[in-house]
């Protein structure tokens, strides 16, 4: 049995600032599947934070972002799985108007724009309707309850 490691994700917080919303994606087929996820994926050897936000953007929805900032960083532990993972939080701007594709229907079912009070709204729904988001979100949204101010 190999020896479980840490592994590195990057989410890219696609900002579009004329919404104030951000794209947002339904994940299929890896753990966490049926969460609702930003695009992002495992940061490659010798990749900096900033390359692989834009790259995984580009892969999974069609879009060519701008990475602007870090804004945080999250210590994700998937008990059930068996799997840790370090998120970095990578700040992306739109460069243009096109709307996102589901590139990888293997990996996403659909993308969203979704704001922030949005977000909050769907994680304190009365459980009717109420949609789960991956735990690299929802330990963000713990960490930082005023990730408005980071944006």
């Amino acid at each position: 049995m190999a020896t479980p490691v840490v592994r590195v994700g990057v989410a890219a917080v696609v900002h579009d600032p004329k919404t104030n919303t951000m794209i947002f994606g339904t994940r299929k087929g890896s753990h966490g599947s049926g969460t609702i996820q930003f695009p992002g994926g495992h940061l490659e050897v010798g990749e900096s934070w900033f390359a692989c936000a834009e790259r995984e953007t580009l892969e999974e929805t069609g879009l060519v972002v701008k990475a602007k900032k870090l804004l945080a960083a999250t210590n994700d532990i998937f008990d059930q799985e068996k799997k840790h993972y370090i998120t970095l939080f990578i700040l992306c701007e739109r460069t243009d108007e096109q709307e996102p594709a589901v590139l990888e229907p293997e990996k996403c079912e659909r993308w969203f724009w979704k704001s922030w009070a949005d977000v909050r709204a769907l994680m304190s729904g009365d459980g009717s309707g109420q949609q789960k988001f991956f735990l690299p979100i929802m330990n963000l949204l713990k960490d930082h309850p005023d990730i408005e101010t980071l944006m």
